[in-house]
């Protein structure tokens, strides 16, 4: 016993968990004060704060993702599906995507990752091979240049141009039902953090092509205006510990035009589902709802528990 203790205080993706999950506890308090003072100065102080330390957390997970690479996929027991690098032309440049295309799928997701983060998200990624085992296309893709990246690690401006990164998904998703000879549609929008708010945007200028959504521990409150016009059916899942973003969800949640749309709570969970068994869930209700909504009807029935039977056998 004594060994396997030391050999594990050893792992450095121990010690960068460790980090990280305090540094999101500093995070969520240093938010929950935003709100509690009105000096504009000290909101703007506590604002920065927040998002020098949100960088850091970024740090730590682009270290484990060089790391560890794929070893969080390597949860999903499923065959390895061919994956395919696209490049999605949008107005002049070109944004970079990973494209799989598992054997009968009959339905795209499309994943808006958020801020400071990249299609090489092993949250996103997880999730993406648990619906890819449900059937579903899915295009993770870079919503920034790499250009634009580099220049964002020091301004910080663009991951949080919502309307900026929403145009740029709303040019994937067209993208996507003009491929040839068969269109991949029809299309879901998967979004985190900001990404929700983009996705959801996207959704509204998109209501003939993107035809469901899932936004997990997003920032639905940021589409603002675009809510009401938002009429593909919304699924809003937070974490039972991220308190504030339960509460601007819920905002969200009553502005938005779907009839049908709900939240889903994972219970002991905080913002990025890191306990055990948090991101399965995440996964499991996003794979329940897809399977519902871009499953042409006279299948979805039959299809819903037959995939979640593989499902949860694979986990």
């Amino acid at each position: 016993m004594t060994a396997i203790q030391t050999e594990t205080s050893k792992d450095p993706l121990q010690h960068t968990a460790n980090i990280k999950s305090m540094l999101h506890k500093v995070i969520s308090h240093v938010r929950e004060d935003v709100t509690k003072v009105d000096d504009p100065k000290a909101k703007a102080l506590f604002e920065v704060t927040a998002e020098v330390l949100q960088g850091l957390v970024t740090a730590y997970e682009h270290y484990e993702n060089r790391k560890e690479g794929g070893a969080m996929n390597a949860d999903v027991t499923r065959r390895v599906i061919p994956e395919q690098s696209v490049q999605i032309p949008w107005q002049g440049m070109i944004l970079k995507g990973d494209l799989t295309i598992p054997q009968g799928a009959r339905g795209t997701v499309l994943f808006a990752h958020g801020s400071g983060s990249s299609r090489h998200s092993p949250r996103n990624r997880y999730v993406a091979q648990v619906l890819q085992k449900a059937g579903f296309t899915t295009l993770l893709m870079d919503l920034l240049t790499e250009e634009e990246e580099t220049v964002d690690i020091y301004t910080r401006h663009l991951r949080f141009d919502i309307d900026l990164l929403a145009r740029r998904l709303i040019g994937a998703a067209d993208w996507l039902v003009q491929q040839e000879p068969e269109p991949l549609q029809p299309v879901g929008a998967f979004g985190a953090s900001t990404g929700a708010a983009a996705a959801l945007i996207a959704a509204a200028e998109r209501p003939d092509s993107i035809a469901a959504v899932v936004s997990r521990g997003g920032r639905p409150d940021l589409a603002g205006a675009a809510l009401p016009r938002v009429l593909a059916p919304t699924l809003l899942i937070v974490g039972g510990h991220d308190f504030q973003v339960i509460a601007l969800n819920q905002q969200a949640l009553e502005q938005l035009g779907a009839k049908e749309s709900r939240m889903e709570i994972v219970p002991n969970a905080t913002h990025l589902f890191e306990e055990p068994g948090a991101l399965e869930t995440v996964a499991r209700l996003a794979a329940e709802w897809f399977t519902r909504y871009l499953v042409p009807s006279s299948l979805a029935a039959g299809e819903a528990m037959h995939i979640q039977r593989q499902i949860s056998r694979s986990q």
